[in-house]
């Protein structure tokens, strides 16, 4: 029975893939309409991310995300929170794709290595129990890298965040000493050439801003965009008041100041929070150790008297 299912799906899906070579599909609406975008826009249309990847990735893989990134496209499949997590990390969409793939592949290669192992040893087992195997370890390798990506992310965002906060007071002490808005920007974003944890916050900040020259943008348009890139709501908000209050260092320089007072005090809150959870669970293992001590001590008195 499985035999003939397998060679079925087999031949259904050579069937199909002779029909899509034969026949490619046409291009759907949402891939018309963003063309039509592009021509009606112009230059605006190509909108450079201001963080390249720096993620070195192969040829094979490449070629297949970049296929994979086209029918995303042209499904209008953004994945907008996705990207984001994969330009906070310096990855590739393209190369997160074909990572994705290839790991449910080699999930479903378990199957025949199942199968072989068995019959070496010397089971009798029916194919069912190696194929939803098989089919089980392909969905979870197809999702192993979402979750990875979205803790990486998390900690580096907190991380980014502390960075802002910092950068943000820089910037207010440069605009006290009487620098202009972008001067002050591109001061302040130079001092974090050290070592330290905020080191590569800083550095995508002022990637950023290098490349805000070229794109020909101000430097507050790009901390917004940054801030959409990577999803940080704090640069989206610096880049909102820093473009109302551009022409005005005295407001800036006091907005500036109070935005990374709260972000300290937000910061503040959330590592009490989650020291609290840690005493929370460590009280809690201290209770489950005290349960297992004392069902130790009275285990052999409660078995004497039932007479076991």
């Amino acid at each position: 029975m499985v035999e003939n299912i397998l060679a079925g799906a087999a031949v259904g899906l050579g069937l199909f893939l002779l029909f899509r070579a034969l026949f490619p599909p046409r291009p759907g609406l949402v891939a018309r309409l963003l063309a039509l975008d592009s021509v009606r826009e112009g230059d605006d249309a190509f909108r450079l991310q201001l963080i390249s990847p720096d993620e070195n990735v192969s040829a094979f893989r490449r070629g297949l995300g970049v296929r994979l990134a086209q029918f995303y496209a042209a499904r209008g499949w953004e994945v907008r929170s996705v990207r984001a997590d994969l330009t906070l990390l310096g990855r590739s969409f393209e190369g997160y794709l074909a990572t994705k793939v290839l790991l449910a592949v080699a999930g479903l290669l378990s199957f025949p290595v199942l199968v072989g192992w068995l019959a070496l040893i010397g089971w009798s087992i029916s194919l069912q129990v190696p194929l939803w195997a098989a089919l089980l370890v392909a969905v979870v390798f197809f999702f192993l890298p979402d979750l990875q990506i979205r803790r990486d992310a998390a900690v580096r965002r907190r991380d980014f965040r502390h960075a802002v906060g910092a950068f943000l007071d820089l910037v207010s002490m440069n605009l006290a000493g009487g620098r202009g808005v972008p001067e002050a920007l591109l001061m302040a974003v130079s001092v974090g050439d050290g070592g330290g944890t905020s080191n590569w916050a800083m550095a995508r900040i002022r990637e950023a801003l290098g490349n805000a020259r070229i794109v020909g943008i101000t430097p507050w348009q790009a901390l917004g965009q940054l801030g959409d890139e990577i999803n940080v709501d704090e640069l989206r908000d610096l880049s909102a008041a820093l473009g109302l209050v551009a022409d005005d260092g005295a407001k800036v320089r006091t907005s500036l100041t109070a935005r990374a007072a709260t972000m300290r005090r937000r910061e503040l809150a959330e590592v009490e929070g989650q020291a609290g959870e840690r005493s929370q669970s460590m009280l809690v293992a201290q209770l489950l150790l005290c349960a297992g001590f004392v069902v130790f001590l009275s285990f052999p008195a409660a078995m004497k008297m039932l007479g076991a």
